[in-house]
């Protein structure tokens, strides 16, 4: 019982600390104590309160002295507030309002820094999860965000930090376009597969993933028996990457077996459509299950417990015949049986 005590006050400590209250500032304060005290809970790591007083700042003093930087340190706030929607928000409407402003490539920065660390939630954090399996919609952004700071604010001085994360992000992207073409692979897609790894040949060079990208191309154009393209992909593979684990002596070893025995609609819906032994007319999976799930309780049932006649031997009883409805029948659909 004590146990139980204890985990339910954990809770509700928990769901305290997590609940936030609208905080109310009061507005009597002047623009410059607003921004000290905005300051002071920056510095507390009070982003929540500092969000408050920041967009009082803005609200009451739209064009005194630290409406732009109260803008700027908003973003950072609802950044730090892991609030990303926000923050973006923020920082659009900052780059919107002041294109010319010293300090806009801050903005830019703050942006693609949101969409970098979106993806990287509670469980990323602590559990060893491969980000390159996941959605790159983020990292996708995140990107796009940087390659605008470094594009048009090429010294800026979060460039060289932008740069750096747009190397970590490209190797990202290039590494999900290849987990995506090996699940291709195995679904038998050999020319989806073929078309993923000549995309991140052809668009991310000098990512350790073009080395995966040939030897995709080559598994998969050796399945559709395109041999001319996989002799050519194969060259540049023992050519550039003599190591690749996909090279045995320098003969290609497949790393996904082939398998025929799916139908032509499994194959054509790249296996979201599995076909197996077609059914009778008028049966379905459902029904099936529901009579095998009856005969397993019917088999169930003790001996001691089923009929049985004058001589106390066991009453079978009689097969029904499957498949005897007529053409009438199928057609339509039992109505008339």
């Amino acid at each position: 019982m004590q146990v139980r005590h204890l985990l339910l006050i954990a809770i509700l400590a928990l769901t305290a600390a997590c609940s936030s209250t609208k905080e109310v500032v009061d507005e009597n304060l002047s623009e410059v104590e607003l921004y000290q005290q905005a300051q002071a809970d920056l510095d507390n790591h009070s982003y929540t309160s500092a969000t408050a007083k920041l967009k009082a700042l803005e609200s009451r003093y739209p064009f005194g002295r630290y409406a732009d930087q109260a803008q700027l340190e908003l973003i950072y706030a609802y950044y730090k507030n892991s609030e990303p929607e926000a923050a973006k928000s923020a920082a659009e409407r900052f780059i919107r309002l002041h294109p010319q402003h010293p300090n806009v490539d801050y903005a830019y920065y703050l942006k693609g820094l949101t969409s970098f660390d979106q993806d990287v939630g509670l469980l990323a954090r602590f559990l060893p999860l491969d980000m390159t399996k996941r959605d790159p919609g983020a990292a996708r952004d995140s990107y796009n965000e940087f390659a605008q700071l470094t594009s048009r604010f090429p010294n800026s001085r979060y460039a060289p930090d932008a740069k750096q994360r747009m190397i970590y992000l490209r190797n990202l992207l290039a590494a999900y376009e290849i987990h995506v073409a090996h699940y291709y692979l195995t679904r038998q897609a050999y020319v989806a597969s073929a078309n993923r790894g000549r995309y991140v040949v052809e668009n991310f060079q000098e990512t350790p993933s073009v080395a995966d990208g040939l030897a995709v191309m080559v598994e998969s154009y050796q399945r559709l028996h395109l041999d001319k393209l996989a002799d050519t992909s194969l060259e540049v593979l023992r050519d550039n990457y003599p190591n690749h684990a996909s090279l045995v002596d320098g003969q290609f070893v497949p790393q996904v077996s082939e398998s025929d025995n799916r139908s032509w609609l499994s194959k054509a819906t790249l296996g979201l459509i599995e076909s197996s032994t077609p059914l009778p007319p008028g049966e379905t999976r459902a029904n099936q299950d529901v009579q095998k799930q009856f005969q397993d309780a019917k088999d169930a049932i003790p001996a001691e417990l089923k009929p049985k006649d004058a001589d106390g031997n066991i009453i079978e009883e009689p097969e029904t015949e499957t498949n005897s409805r007529s053409w009438f029948s199928y057609m339509t659909l039992g109505l008339f049986d």
